[in-house]
């Protein structure tokens, strides 16, 4: 697949414009999961009818507070929030107390740009390869709010689901009817999962946001790519399971929305080609 030179500038403008949805993706990893649980908090205060008055938070959103070094407070300034470059003229340290900045914020800068560079180069500079951008910026922040807090946010999954629909209602990656069975069936096959391992066993093997989410991947990629999903999601949270097993030495809860995240992302990339190889193979 080549791009003329118009598209190798769009190419480079849609990492560049990744990595500056990367810098805000690290805001919402952080500050959505804080928001929903004050949220939360305040139905329950209201539901009780507790006094209102013990129950003051500051204003806190995607906008404010502004950004601050957790140990001394420090605001960051516009020049030290450039993606990636930002860290590296820092050297990896807060300007004014010299406190350690986590690697993962440029992380998740550079794997954005990257995957948005990805998804035009796949796609084309067209409607299909910004929608895919958008597919992907949601997938980054649903698969690190759920490694970091075990929670898939409604508000994250829902738009993902309806952005899917209304993608393939334009035949964007398939046809709108396989689009929206993959989305009932993606909900209904782990919904079903669900509830036969909490009859049988009495305890609840996964979350209502996984439902949502393989029903929003079943949106964007179609009804013939949820099998493929679900083998190679399965096979990757086992992989982490055991590897989170003989580290700690015991079983212990952990996240299946990663898995699904990137068993999609190579569904919906790259699902015909395993599809075919596949039954080539049998």
């Amino acid at each position: 697949m080549e791009l003329n030179y118009s598209g190798e500038q769009l190419l480079a403008f849609s990492v560049i414009l990744g990595l500056l949805v990367g810098s805000f993706l690290n805001v919402v990893i952080y500050r959505v999961p804080v928001m929903l649980k004050r949220q939360w908090k305040e139905e329950c205060h209201d539901f009780l009818e507790l006094d209102k008055e013990k129950l003051e938070q500051e204003s806190f959103n995607l906008v404010t507070p502004a950004s601050t070094c957790p140990k001394c407070q420090h605001k960051i300034r516009p020049w030290e929030n450039i993606p990636v470059i930002s860290y590296l003229f820092l050297r990896g340290k807060c300007s004014n107390c010299k406190a350690h900045i986590s690697l993962r914020y440029p992380s998740i800068e550079a794997l954005t740009g990257l995957l948005s560079g990805v998804m035009i180069y796949h796609f084309q500079p067209t409607l299909a390869g910004a929608m895919a951008m958008v597919f992907i910026w949601l997938l980054i922040a649903l698969f690190f709010i759920d490694l970091d807090e075990q929670l898939l946010p409604d508000n994250i999954t829902l738009p993902l689901l309806w952005l899917g629909l209304i993608a393939n209602s334009m035949n964007l990656y398939t046809d709108l009817t396989s689009a929206l069975f993959g989305a009932v069936f993606g909900y209904l096959i782990l919904w079903s999962i669900f509830w036969l391992f909490k009859l049988t066993t009495g305890k609840e093997g996964m979350g209502y946001g996984d439902f949502k989410l393989l029903a929003a991947l079943g949106a964007w990629c179609g009804w013939m790519m949820l099998p493929q999903i679900l083998i190679i999601s399965s096979v990757i949270g086992l992989v982490f399971g055991l590897s989170q097993m003989f580290k700690s030495g015991e079983s212990r809860p952990f996240p299946f929305g990663p898995s699904l995240a990137i068993a999609g992302v190579i569904a919906f990339l790259y699902g015909a080609e395993v599809n075919h190889w596949y039954l080539s193979t049998l």
